[in-house]
């Protein structure tokens, strides 16, 4: 990543240990994944609302919004893949396995 801040990483993590925490007998990684995906999508529409003084303006920038997040988020697991990708034995030798 280029450009984050100091406490950037250890935000993430403290999303990842939360979301990691949630994951249970009864509720799966797919489904944690699906309720942190929806909480990252509120949270950036409220930041983004944040920037505007009212809905016709932001109705008038949705598309851009879009983009911008959709492309930042794309690079960002495309990062995460190519991570998981190199370095997937070291990573994945503890982690449990679905059948």
């Amino acid at each position: 990543m280029q450009n984050v801040d100091k406490g950037f990483y250890k935000r993430a993590d403290a999303h990842i240990h939360l979301s990691n925490d949630q994951i249970t007998d009864e509720v799966s990684r797919g489904h944690v994944s699906s309720s942190f995906l929806y909480s990252v999508a509120r949270f950036n529409a409220w930041v983004s609302a944040s920037g505007f003084k009212n809905n016709e303006d932001m109705f008038k920038s949705k598309e851009e919004i879009l983009d911008y997040f959709v492309t930042d988020y794309r690079k960002m697991l495309e990062e995460n893949l190519d991570d998981y990708i190199t370095n997937f034995d070291s990573y994945m030798k503890n982690s449990v396995k679905e059948s």
